[in-house]
């Protein structure tokens, strides 16, 4: 492939050498966290249906000068959804917008509604739900990673044989894809659809019809949302500064619309040449030397070695094939924004730093504790695992067997296959996590833990096809842990003094249920050692005792899974 070129800095020519500057990318985050099961949001046609939607919506929205704004109750009307589905859209739309001082973004929770989203934004979001996810992998070989992956749970037998999750379960280990791969599949998506994408943003040519569209610098930006350029993205360039036609503009005169098709001419090449780029890596990975630096393998072996902590060039860091021991990432460890646990086992994972983005995948019999995620939280098909979490927002996918202790502003998701999983409120605390909190924006005098949102048991963004009927079936919710089974969580101090903080105790407040139950465990276990303490007994019955005691305590960590907690004690 030739080497990328540069855009034309001439002011005097009228029609700038289309060809690529940089890599394009498809923007992640809105492909990773932003899909909605909600059929009404999946169009057969999204253009037909966006277009008059598009008009409906401009027609009663807000508007200031040339920007349209669209509340919920403009939203839900115009699809013809319930006020809270209109209200989901909207937090999701806001967890993955690329422009960080858009209002939505820094809108009070309890003024989302009332603030509402651009209408181009909004019509991009609603585009892009018709995607369909990459279908998990099989992992090349299956036999290595068996001894570590935990057997078929009993309750197998009772899950929809075309289950998203016996598909990641079945013999044949199946994995996230790498990120090539779904790289690939999402450019492959937006060349697919870029054409009407460009139209949906343009307007027509006054006095020249439907037929002429040109594309303004203001709403060329807003493709944004879906594309970047390099490897920074939204913390790089503005998108209008690495496209030939908008790059020259003086800041103090309106940039002159841009013809689409020559839009769409110069966005296609870019595409191409992206593409083009990444098959080629794929190819030499595959016929070439294992251990690349793509993060496609999920585990060499059941020990501890080999771990993939991985960084991406594209902002996000890879922790992949923890197996039977404790691993642990501060902010001072992580250079990136975002963070994937992929495929962890039987261990302890703590992740204690401010993040936007979170994703837990394929993991099970695990404890993971992340710090603080300002944006998202995406768990799927995780079982067993209990997963502690202080964020913006959490999605639950796919799951079983799972307990989730939240400090959580929005409600969780709840969506797919999902079987026996609880919810409980936040029960731990590090020493920095009220400053990471505050960093990313978590506000811990809101915590919406026990009021789970479910949605479609049947993803329509996944590849798989599904029975006739099932479409419409409701997830399994979560249930809310008794508050008599609620323990505090422990993180250990490994680090003391060199990263001190003001945390001192869990920033989210108990309900009272749990503080009162909280309190009585307390309690109790403040009578019982007073007890053992003055109980009038010979030397050899207390050591009796003692060793009764050891026996009753090891069996309860075992039973309980407790025992992973203990890993961080081995000096990995």
């Amino acid at each position: 492939m030739s080497d990328p070129m540069e855009p034309s800095t001439s002011k005097s020519d009228p029609n700038p050498i289309i060809g690529p500057i940089t890599l394009l990318h498809p923007r992640r985050e809105p492909f990773e966290h932003g899909l909605l099961p909600i059929q009404k949001l999946i169009f057969t046609d999204p253009l037909q249906a966006l277009i008059p939607l598009k008009q409906k919506l401009a027609s009663s929205s807000s508007s200031s000068s040339s920007t349209h704004r669209v509340n919920s109750d403009a939203l839900a009307d115009a699809l013809q959804i319930s006020s809270e589905h209109a209200r989901l859209i909207l937090d999701t739309l806001a967890s993955v917008l690329h422009s960080e001082p858009d209002p939505l973004v820094n809108a009070h929770p309890d003024d989302v509604g009332s603030v509402g989203s651009d209408l181009r934004d909004l019509i991009l979001f609603l585009y892009i739900q018709s995607y369909k996810r990459l279908l998990p992998r099989s992992h090349k070989d299956s036999a290595a990673v068996a001894d570590v992956w935990p057997s078929t749970s009993a309750f197998d037998g009772y899950l929809s044989a075309l289950s998203p999750l016996q598909l990641v379960r079945s013999n044949t280990r199946r994995f996230m894809p790498s990120q090539a791969d779904e790289e690939a599949h999402q450019l492959s998506y937006l060349q697919k659809h870029l054409a009407n994408i460009i139209s949906l943003l343009s307007e027509p040519v006054e006095g020249e019809g439907e037929e002429s569209l040109v594309l303004t610098m203001e709403g060329f930006e807003h493709l944004g949302f879906l594309i970047q350029f390099g490897d920074k993205g939204s913390e790089g360039i503005p998108l209008s500064q690495a496209a030939p036609f908008f790059a020259n503009s003086d800041p103090d005169m309106p940039a002159v619309p841009v013809p689409a098709s020559q839009v769409l001419d110069w966005l296609l090449e870019n595409i191409a040449a992206s593409l083009e780029h990444i098959t080629d890596k794929i190819s030499a990975k595959e016929n070439g030397p294992q251990g690349g630096s793509d993060q496609d393998v999920a585990m060499a072996d059941a020990s501890s070695s080999s771990v993939r902590a991985s960084p991406s060039a594209r902002n996000c860091c890879f922790i992949e094939g923890v197996s039977k021991s404790s691993y642990v990432k501060q902010a001072s460890d992580l250079k990136h924004s975002s963070v994937k646990v992929i495929n962890c086992h039987d261990s302890v994972i703590y992740i204690l730093a401010p993040l936007r983005y979170a994703t837990i995948y394929g993991c099970s019999d695990a404890t993971i504790v992340l710090g603080a995620v300002g944006k998202a939280v995406r768990v799927e098909h995780c079982e067993r695992v209990h997963v502690i979490i202080a964020a913006k927002r959490v999605c639950i996918a796919n799951c079983r067997e799972c307990l989730f202790f939240l400090g959580v502003n929005q409600r969780p998701l709840v969506v797919g296959d999902n079987h026996k999983l609880q919810v409980a409120p936040y029960n731990t605390f590090y020493s920095q996590l009220e400053e990471h909190m505050t960093e990313v924006g978590i506000q811990a005098t809101m915590n919406r833990w026990d009021e789970p949102l479910a949605l479609g048991a049947v993803d329509p963004h996944d590849s798989l096809s599904h029975p006739a009927g099932v479409s419409d079936a409701q997830a399994e919710s979560a249930a809310q842990l008794d508050p008599d089974q609620f323990t505090n969580f422990l993180i250990p101090n490994w680090f003391e003094g060199e990263s001190a903080g003001s945390t001192k105790d869990n920033p989210f407040p108990l309900p009272d249920a749990y503080l009162k139950s909280q309190l009585r465990n307390q309690k109790n276990l403040s009578e019982i050692k007073q007890i053992l303490r003055e109980a009038p007994l010979e030397e050899n019955r207390k050591r009796e005792l003692s060793c009764a005691l050891h026996v009753y305590f090891k069996d309860w960590l075992y039973a309980s899974g407790n025992i992973r907690q203990l890993y961080c004690l081995q000096g990995d």
